[in-house]
């Protein structure tokens, strides 16, 4: 009997890059559970536990990932957290998610900058799973 696969929640609004996301995370062999908006993965957090979850950081909200983030650990801090965003590209600004000071109100567990290969976001998923 095989074990049920593992499942990775993704949130973004870019319908195009929540697409590809859910094809490349789908092929690494996770069932994955989508929410094109901040509210609508409020919603599937309230009604599930992922075992790991991917949040864009800009949706309705300029903050969106970080408040999903501190949801979500709130209610499963054992869920691991990837932030990815083009927030560096598009506005220069950067957060290290290293210092104590950020650990401390950024509930992520990485921060990767969208355009992440297949190969790279399959190391750091494994990486946060212990796969």
């Amino acid at each position: 009997m095989r074990a049920k696969p593992k499942t990775v929640l993704i949130a973004d609004d870019d319908m195009d890059y929540l697409y590809q996301m859910k094809t490349k995370v789908e092929k690494l062999g996770f069932e994955v559970i989508t929410a094109d908006n901040q509210t609508e993965a409020e919603l599937l957090i309230n009604s599930f536990k992922p075992d790991l979850a991917i949040f864009d950081l800009m949706m309705e909200n300029e903050d969106s990932g970080f408040i999903l983030s501190y949801k979500i650990k709130r209610k499963y801090p054992d869920v691991p957290v990837i932030i990815a965003t083009a927030v560096t590209a598009e506005t220069g600004l950067s957060f290290d998610i290293h210092s104590e000071e950020s650990k401390k109100w950024i509930k992520a567990d990485l921060y990767l900058d969208k355009g992440i290969r297949s190969d790279q976001l399959q190391r750091e998923i494994f990486k946060l799973l212990k796969v």
